[in-house]
C-alpha cells in the first residue's frame, strides 16, 4: 500500500521526465548532440525498463560467442554502484586487475566468466577509446547502453523480461519515477533486435496491447539453462541433483529475486529459508553475521546464492570458512540461435 501511495505521489513528475527524455532524444535524432564513432564494432545490450531483464547473461552470451569465433572482443560498462570514478581497466583478457568494489559486480562477473578485456567508464566514448588502445579489441560489447546514445553502435539489442510485459500492476508500465520504464515502448523503434527473456518460465505471446511496438521488429526468444552449482571458495562444480531436497539458506541481492527462487524450486531445491537483500548489495560485516546466524539457526546444509552475489561474498571466505557456499551457474539460451548468430555476424562484419 505504501509503495502504491508513493507512486501516486510521483505521478506529477512523470510528464517532466517524459519531456526531458523527448528533448534529449530529439537532440540526438537531429544530430545536434555529437555522437562519437570508434575504430571497433560496437554492440549495445540494454533495455528500457528498470530491474533484472537479463542484460548481464546476454552480455556474456554475446561476448563468449564472439570470442569463440576468434574475434578480439571486449566489454565496457559504466560500473553501476562501484566505489570509483573514471576509467578503470577490469581485466586485460588474461587476469582480473581490479577488485569488485572498484568496478562493480556485473562487469567483474562478466570478466571472470568470459576472460576477455573489460573496463568501466561513465563516459563510454573515452572508455571505449582507452579500451581499444590498451587491449586492441576489434569489437566492444556495451553493457546497459541503450539510453547512452553518445557513442555510435553497429547493433542495438534490447532485452525484456517476459514477466514485465505481462505486469498488471498499476503504474509499472509508466515512465520513471512512478513506473519502471526508463523510456516509453515507442523507443523500441531505435532497436535493431529485441529479445524476450522468459528466464525459467514458459513462452508466451506478446500482449496484444503492446504488439504495435514490436511490429516489424526482429524478435528473438531466450531462456535460462541451469548448469550446475559452484563452490564459491574452491570453484569446484557440482551436479544439480546433489542439492535436490537439501535444506539450504538462499541468499540473494539481485533485482528480481523471484526469478532466482523460481529457478531453485524448479530444480527441487528447498527455498524455505532465505535472506533477500536489495539489488547490487554491497555486503557488510553485519550482513555476514546475519547470514551466519540464520544459517545455524535454521540448521541449513549450505548457502546457495547467485553468480553476481558470489563475486562479492568471496571476499568473506575467511569469515564464512565453516559454511559451504555455492552459486547457481546459469546460461542464456536463444531459441533461434543460428538465426541470431548469423544476424550478429552480418552486423559486425558489414562493409
Amino acid at each position: 500500500m505504501f509503495i502504491k501511495l508513493l507512486k501516486i505521489i510521483l505521478v506529477p513528475c512523470v510528464p517532466i521526465y517524459a519531456f526531458v527524455l523527448y528533448l534529449r532524444n530529439l537532440l540526438f535524432d537531429k544530430k545536434i548532440f555529437h555522437i562519437c564513432k570508434m575504430d571497433a564494432a560496437i554492440i549495445s545490450a540494454g533495455n528500457i525498463s528498470v530491474g533484472g531483464s537479463g542484460k548481464t547473461p546476454l552480455v556474456i552470451y554475446l561476448t563468449c560467442m564472439l570470442k569463440d569465433k576468434g574475434i578480439k572482443v571486449g566489454v565496457l560498462s559504466r560500473g553501476y554502484k562501484r566505489k570509483s570514478r573514471g576509467y578503470v581497466l577490469v581485466s586485460n583478457g588474461k587476469e582480473i586487475v581490479s577488485p569488485v568494489e572498484k568496478c562493480g559486480d556485473e562487469i567483474y562477473h562478466t570478466a571472470l566468466e568470459c576472460k576477455v578485456p573489460a573496463a568501466v567508464s561513465e563516459n563510454r566514448c573515452k572508455g571505449a577509446q582507452k579500451l581499444i588502445q590498451q587491449t586492441g579489441v576489434d569489437v566492444i560489447v556495451l553493457d546497459d547502453a541503450f539510453q547512452h546514445r553518445w557513442i555510435a553502435r553497429d547493433l542495438d539489442i534490447v532485452i525484456f523480461e517476459q514477466q514485465f510485459l505481462f505486469d498488471k500492476q498499476d503504474f509499472n508500465h509508466w515512465l520513471l519515477p512512478a513506473g519502471f520504464l526508463r523510456e516509453p515502448f515507442s523507443a523500441l523503434k531505435r532497436a535493431d533486435a529485441i529479445i524476450i527473456n522468459r528466464k525459467f518460465s514458459d513462452k508466451k505471446e506478446i500482449p496484444s496491447k503492446l504488439s504495435k511496438y514490436f511490429s516489424g521488429k526482429l524478435i528473438f526468444n531466450s531462456s535460462y539453462n541451469a548448469l550446475d552449482f559452484v563452490d564459491v571458495r574452491t570453484n569446484i562444480h557440482y551436479n544439480i541433483d546433489e542439492f535436490k531436497g537439501q535444506k539450504s539458506l538462499v541468499v540473494s541481492g539481485i533485482a528480481n529475486p523471484e526469478s532466482f527462487i523460481t529457478a531453485l524450486e524448479k530444480l527441487e531445491i528447498n527455498t524455505d529459508n532465505k535472506i533477500i537483500f536489495g539489488d547490487h548489495r554491497d555486503y557488510s560485516d553485519e550482513d555476514i553475521q546475519k547470514i551466519r546466524k540464520m544459517f545455524y539457526s535454521t540448521n541449513s546444509y549450505s548457502v546457495i546464492t547467485t553468480e553476481k552475489d558470489a563475486v562479492k561474498l568471496a571476499k568473506y571466505s575467511k569469515e564464512l570458512d565453516d559454511i559451504d557456499i555455492y552459486f547457481l551457474r546459469i546460461q542464456l539460451h536463444i531459441d533461434e540461435e543460428n538465426v541470431f548468430n548469423s544476424f550478429l555476424e552480418q552486423k559486425i562484419n558489414k562493409p
